[in-house]
């Protein structure tokens, strides 16, 4: 098996004795076999509208969150008209609309491509990596899952989406410098008005996901519209719908989709189920192994973060003839424990068929990244020639949600187990038998003390002139999973 790494570093001695480690024995295993269990389209469907109405006490959270009902109404009418605008402008562009930069753009990018990317809400970086060496990461996996045939995955007769997480192959992929200048560049499109607030975009920590491999005319990978990061938290819990107190407020078009504050400690899994993501995840996103173009198992994006955002968001408050409900517990798409959906129906101002955008064709060695909040999907049918492969690596900034969540993940990589979020946690075989699975020092060859940082191996130091909520949750860092700076 090839595992050319990207850089050569000095030894380091790791001091395995200097890292907290938790006791896993009492923890109850993650529940759910498979992606699937997030999702209400794989389960038995409700007659009507059923799925829609919450428990009573959503009406009362429904008054409870519109103080001003009047100008909720009058923002609710202005939305609607621009939304119907950028749709317009969607189907007149199609995937062009979808902002492109190169991996030599990030270090200075040009203000009006950042800006594009911000309104949009998603951006392909091209050539992360070469071509060559993405086609290398996907026969490394493959090679794997040979040497290793006790490996699961969804569906089971026939995987797609493979329940690895530790192969050289992945964590190659996400320690490599080139990921990690990415991911740098990724969570700084977001930003904190206040220097008390514990996050530092400038440093990110690697979140353990899987990959998938899509043959074409596959028809079983059907994910529909949807926005993970949790579904009716967003109106349940306090911390979170003060991202999006501008919403709620009537002034939706003062709503930041990038301001910081109030991510770093929203509750973003109150009702716990499999493959409901408990991180902060700046933007969601994947590299690719495989060339890929509209139609041939691609994913699809809803553009412009704010307005869709922010429709989703208020149309729990209205009835399908417009007028403001605060009685009904009714909010479209949501149900306890699921990722928000969407549907004709749910959202008929969504327009979905007009909407739901395939990215423009990617080769192997470009990635793909959208918005925690953002609705996406993929292609029902794969009508591709060629197989359609993923890895799955998202953005994960440093804060103490993200800390907390690492801790558990460092065991995971310790012993071969999935990822915390992920079924069967941590008493699942996973990987703990697995042959040529990587281990820290290989962290180590791939990406240096930075890699071993973003793994929670290595303690951080911080500069001087950071901020005190920068100095803050780097402190929290190093007490958090470490006996010694």
């Amino acid at each position: 098996m090839s595992t050319a790494t990207t850089t050569s570093t000095p030894t380091l001695t790791l001091r395995p004795d200097n890292l907290k480690r938790i006791d896993l024995s009492n923890f109850e295993a993650r529940p759910g076999n498979d992606f699937s269990s997030a999702f209400t389209a794989f389960d038995e469907p409700l007659e009507g509208d059923q799925a829609d109405y919450l428990p009573q006490r959503f009406a009362e959270l429904k008054q409870e969150l519109v103080q001003n009902p009047e100008k909720v109404v009058e923002s609710w009418k202005r939305l609607k008209l621009v939304l119907g605008d950028k749709i317009k402008l969607i189907e007149q562009e199609g995937s062009n609309i979808i902002p492109e930069i190169s991996f030599n753009e990030i270090q200075k990018l040009d203000p009006a491509k950042r800006q594009n990317i911000l309104e949009k809400g998603c951006v392909i970086i091209r050539n992360v990596f070469p071509k060559e060496k993405a086609l290398e990461f996907k026969k490394d996996a493959q090679e794997y899952i040979k040497l290793n045939p006790q490996t699961k995955g969804y569906p089971a007769s026939d995987p797609i989406v493979y329940e690895l997480y530790w192969s050289k192959s992945q964590v190659n992929a996400r320690s490599d410098p080139k990921m990690m200048e990415t991911m740098k560049f990724i969570n700084n499109l977001w930003h904190t008005n206040d220097p008390n607030v514990e996050v530092s975009l400038n440093h990110n920590l690697s979140y353990a996901d899987r990959f998938r491999i899509r043959n074409p005319g596959d028809d079983s990978f059907t994910l529909g519209p949807h926005a993970d990061g949790g579904c009716i938290e967003r109106w349940e819990d306090e911390e979170y719908r003060k991202c999006y107190k501008d919403v709620f407020n009537g002034d939706w078009e003062n709503y930041d989709s990038y301001d910081v504050t109030h991510r770093t400690k929203a509750n973003m899994n109150i009702y716990p189920v499999a493959n409901a993501c408990s991180v902060f995840r700046s933007f969601q996103g994947w590299l690719s192994m495989s060339s890929v173009g509209p139609s041939e198992g691609t994913i699809l994006l809803a553009p412009f973060i704010k307005e869709i955002t922010s429709y989703f968001l208020l149309k729990p408050f209205f009835d399908e003839f417009d007028e403001l409900d605060l009685q009904s517990s009714k909010f479209p798409g949501s149900k306890l424990g699921k990722n928000q959906e969407f549907n004709e129906k749910s959202h008929p101002d969504l327009n979905l068929s007009k909407l739901m955008t395939s990215i423009p064709k990617v080769q192997p060695g470009d990635a793909v990244f959208w918005h925690c909040d953002l609705i996406h999907a993929v292609d029902p049918v794969h009508k591709g020639e060629l197989d359609s492969s993923v890895m799955y690596i998202p953005a994960v900034p440093l804060c103490d949600l993200n800390t907390k969540y690492l801790k558990l993940q460092r065991e995971a990589l310790l012993k071969g187990l999935t990822g915390p979020d992920f079924p069967g946690f941590p008493t699942s075989e996973a990987e703990t038998n697995h042959q040529n699975r990587a281990d820290s020092k290989f962290v180590y060859q791939v990406g240096g003390l930075q890699a071993l940082q973003e793994l929670g191996l290595e303690p951080i130091k911080y500069d001087e002139n950071d901020s005190q909520g920068v100095k803050a949750v780097i402190d929290n860092f190093n007490k958090e999973l470490f006996y010694k700076v």
